[in-house]
């Protein structure tokens, strides 16, 4: 019987996801062919097959490996001994794809997929649900250390959550700078989480 090498396979399954989320990102689910993503990773179908039974399976691939990562930064953020060191972590985590050229397109897709997947749209509600949870529990704890919340803790966190999510749909925009973008709403978040004023009009606006 032949054994599987976990290390050569966690390399190909990794292979065959690269190679997807760059067709998901160019053409959409509907748009893309398990062809494609064989041609582009390299492979037969007979090893995409192996790996994943459909397309449908290989995109939920593509965001259900995160969840365990996305646990883990919540996980961590509530942990840390001060709130706004696990807030800034947490936020750092949520921020660190935003450069990733691939993300506006995937983004889309996922949306589209949402749509119409109840599986995927449910799986994506878990994981939001749960970055939202930390991120109102460490707002409540630095209400508690005597920080103004600009709103109360739960709306604090849906505001961050979806300034986040504003952020990556942002990201195709002509000129779009991952680094400014990010500098910039972190600057609103502590304007939220009661650390700094609220961001002064930049100059020349009117």
């Amino acid at each position: 019987m032949r054994t599987v090498d976990p290390v050569q396979h966690a390399r190909k399954r990794a292979l065959i996801l690269h190679a997807a989320a760059e067709e998901f990102a160019a053409h959409g689910v509907d748009g893309t062919s398990t062809a494609a993503i064989c041609r582009r990773a390299g492979i037969g179908s007979g090893t995409l097959f192996h790996y994943f039974a459909t397309k449908r399976d290989i995109f939920h691939a593509l965001f259900a490996d995160d969840l365990p990562r996305n646990a883990e930064a919540c996980d961590r953020a509530l942990a840390a001994a001060r709130p706004g060191d696990g807030l800034d972590g947490l936020v750092d985590h949520l921020l660190a794809d935003l450069a990733d050229p691939l993300v506006p397109g995937l983004l889309a897709a996922a949306v589209f997929q949402a749509n119409r997947d109840d599986e995927f749209a449910r799986m994506i509600a878990a994981d939001e649900a749960r970055v939202r949870a930390a991120l109102g529990t460490l707002a409540e704890r630095l209400a508690a250390e005597g920080r103004p919340l600009a709103f109360p803790p739960a709306r604090v966190a849906g505001w961050i959550q979806r300034l986040v999510d504003a952020a990556y749909l942002s990201a195709g925009e002509d000129r779009f700078d991952a680094a400014e973008h990010a500098a910039e709403l972190r600057r609103i978040i502590d304007w939220l989480v009661g650390r700094a004023p609220a961001p002064a009009r930049a100059e020349g606006l009117t």
